[in-house]
């Protein structure tokens, strides 16, 4: 068993502000996807420029940071959306979805492509290699923070981690980390480098990240205020990511019947 490295969830103080690590990890992905998208605009100068960057990271974090909180309270906290709605607003106690994130990117990403005059797909194309950045570093925030720990596991890795009860726990936070993380984002920077048919590249961010998140929400604990969700196995987290790897695959055979016609 391996010792949890309890952290203190907030960085340092700015006078009665606290800044926590969460917060933190959320800006590094911003500014990080921001130095990463600038980098991709070389590769077409002609479509896109610096202040349309800037602008579309500004359009993303607006759909992350709003469908986010709004996925979460629909998807995990629907009761207490119903009976106390102003809880809604009160980002600070904490509560993102990453679906309820998606689909506010992809609300965004329409607004921004039709005021750009761009194809959607196109925008999609060029962003889904950037999102698995701010995933990783999302779920080290969920690791120091010391939430959504995994299931009680007897393996020489887990933890005890503070609030996680008197047993052991997968490190579920990390496995995310790693595999909605880094070897997403590995996949997607080197399979978008050479020219796709348009919508491929978000096919298999929709494809890789559902089959992950899916596999890995065998190891993490469910949400203590849904436990599981359908057939007595299956977690909202799987149940969510069912349609986005449906979606992916449709998404992937029309990309390429199109590219071929």
């Amino acid at each position: 068993m391996l010792t949890y490295p309890t952290i203190d969830p907030i960085a340092f103080h700015l006078g009665p502000i606290a800044v926590h690590w969460y917060g933190i990890m959320y800006l590094l992905g911003f500014g990080l996807a921001w130095v990463l998208a600038l980098h991709r605009a070389k590769l077409t100068p002609d479509q896109w420029q610096k202040k349309t960057v800037e602008d579309l990271i500004f359009y993303c974090a607006v759909g992350v940071i709003i469908g986010g909180r709004v996925g979460y309270m629909l998807f995990y906290d629907t009761h207490i959306l119903l009976s106390k709605p102003w809880m809604l607003f009160e980002v600070w106690q904490g509560g993102m979805s990453f679906h309820g994130g998606l689909l506010g990117v992809t609300i965004a990403l329409i607004c921004f492509a039709r005021r750009q005059g761009m194809s959607f797909l196109s925008v999609a194309d060029f962003v889904v290699p950037l999102v698995p950045i701010g995933l990783c570093l999302g779920r080290v925030g969920n690791f120091i923070n010391g939430e959504l720990w995994g299931r009680v596991s007897s393996a020489p890795w887990a933890m005890m981690f503070p609030t996680g009860g008197p047993f052991p726990r997968h490190p579920s936070q990390l496995y995310e980390c790693f595999f909605e993380g880094v070897v997403l984002f590995t996949v997607l920077w080197l399979y978008s480098r050479q020219a796709r048919p348009k919508g491929a590249v978000s096919a298999w961010f929709l494809i890789l990240y559902g089959v992950f998140r899916f596999s890995l929400e065998f190891f993490r604990q469910p949400d203590p205020q849904l436990g599981f969700v359908f057939c007595h196995w299956m977690t909202m987290g799987q149940l969510l990511s069912l349609p986005m790897i449906i979606a992916g695959i449709i998404l992937w055979v029309i990309a390429h019947r199109t590219s071929s016609t």
